[in-house]
């Protein structure tokens, strides 16, 4: 029998939970809430019911909390970003930390010192280095525009902006995004406006068809910008509206496009065309310059990685006589942030692309104790490797979402270095990993660090120290 919906008025909205939900309970039933505020009394509609918890639409804000503060973007809603803009950033904050030490309390079996206080960013808009935009001809209708296509009026279906969430064909048009500094929106406005003025074809996702795909912006903290264009076909079109975004637009640093004739959107494993500029915008952090080339990863809020690498090398408290193995290195930002201290950095990573980028970085810098290999960590992390490339004294950690591989745990408890710096985006999988640690490694030191505000996302720092022998 199909779930019958129904109403619960008046609810009280008492803490923030997983995925920027927020929590209610009523008879036993955790009630899961978006864009809900704890202290809110709220009226809402049960969608779905499972085994003492249930998902729930927000109708209604009875009473709003007094750290409900008044979302500043007109997308809000709507747009899958950003989901808790209506959270006061102090409680935000508080939030992340309380997030952190639940995960290490309730699915982690470790003893921890008290968490540091978390480190907020000093910008929560405007913040993002990286934004990447769909073009499509099937926007995303409000009620408004679904009363007027009822009605028979016309109205704009092509688009360049988000995909909605849960919906891989419908693309929130985006009049102004809060994440990423000017030029950001005037680029986007402008590569919209063109297209439409000059007709050419938006990609249609169900006909798989269309010119235009999609528009990667890149900014840098030293001022550089990057605009990458995804076209289906470079044909004279595509050339004209590149001109023309370079006449506009004069002090983009580099100007690149991509043919992707593919049915998804990846594009990683396509070759990148320069068409006008250098190939590259350059970063910058304690005077060490890095390379962000189109394919390049880079932490994705520049001030605050800067603020986590620093807290990732204050924890490694590297000496000069050390060798430190950076694993899962990506472009090997921090195995030369680091370098200058060590005796010799060894960086891991699986993307040869981001291995070249790294090599490229120590040499721009005149960096020479470094060295990058390339492979899969969960396969080269072996006792053959370490007798290679030398035992180490400092290890740091800063795997993906998912965590560490079973394999390269069981290389750190048999390598017994004196120091391990875990630094980790999902503080689920790192309570779970520091389990496995915790038969050998002792935590020292806990640092949560806001990358992403607005967002329930946080990192953590955690400082492992080898526990001593017994007799």
């Amino acid at each position: 029998m199909a779930f019958k919906r129904y109403n619960i008025e008046n609810l009280e909205i008492i803490s923030a939970g997983a995925e920027g939900k927020a929590v209610a309970k009523q008879d036993g039933l955790t009630i899961f809430v978006p864009y809900a505020v704890p202290g809110d009394f709220v009226d809402v509609e049960i969608y779905k019911r499972k085994h003492g918890y249930a998902e729930a639409n927000l109708l209604a804000i009875r009473t709003p909390s007094p750290d409900r503060v008044t979302p500043p973007c007109g997308h809000f809603g709507v747009c899958g970003g950003c989901k808790w803009q209506m959270l006061d950033y102090k409680k935000q904050l508080e939030f992340k930390q309380k997030q952190v030490e639940d995960n290490f309390r309730h699915l982690g079996k470790f003893e921890f010192p008290e968490l540091q206080p978390i480190i907020g960013s000093e910008k929560i808009y405007y913040y993002r280095n990286k934004l990447e935009y769909t073009f499509s001809t099937m926007r995303w209708l409000s009620y408004e525009d679904l009363r007027r296509y009822e009605d028979g009026e016309f109205f704009e279906q092509r688009c360049l902006g988000f995909h909605i969430p849960g919906m891989f064909d419908k693309i929130l048009d985006i009049e102004h995004c809060w994440l990423q500094a000017a030029p950001s929106n005037d680029i986007r406005l402008f590569c919209r406006s063109y297209a439409m003025e000059h007709e050419l074809p938006f990609y249609d996702p169900r006909e798989r068809t269309g010119l235009l795909r999609n528009l990667i912006i890149r900014t840098a903290s030293t001022g550089d910008l990057m605009v990458v264009l995804i076209f289906s076909d470079f044909n004279q079109q595509a050339a004209d509206m590149m001109q023309a975004l370079t006449d506009r637009f004069p002090d983009i640093t580099s100007l690149v496009y991509v043919v992707n004739t593919k049915m998804n959107d990846a594009i990683f494993d396509l070759p990148f065309h320069l068409f006008k500029g250098q190939d590259y915008i350059m970063e910058e952090m304690e005077g060490l310059k890095f390379k962000v080339g189109p394919k390049s990863f880079y932490q994705t809020n520049s001030e605050q990685a800067y603020n986590l690498y620093k807290v990732a090398r204050e924890f490694a408290n590297i000496q000069p006589d050390e060798v430190v193995y950076d694993l899962f290195t990506g472009t090997g930002t921090i195995a030369n942030f680091v370098a200058h201290q060590a005796k010799r950095v060894v960086g891991i990573e699986y993307v040869d692309t981001a291995v070249a980028d790294a090599r490229l970085n120590s040499e721009m810098n005149h960096i020479d104790n470094t060295e990058f290999v390339v492979g899969d960590m969960a396969k080269i992390f072996t006792d053959h490797f370490i007798a290679k490339h030398g035992r180490p004294d400092v290890i740091i950690s800063d795997p993906p979402r998912a965590g560490m591989h079973p394999n390269v745990i069981d290389e750190l408890l048999k390598l017994e270095v004196p120091r391990i710096v875990y630094v980790s985006c999902n503080p689920a999988t790192q309570a779970r990993d520091l389990t496995l640690l915790d038969p050998k490694y002792r935590v020292e030191k806990v640092q949560p660090v806001d990358m992403f505000p607005h967002t329930q996302h946080v990192e953590n720092v955690v400082l492992l120290t080898l526990k001593p022998t017994l007799p």
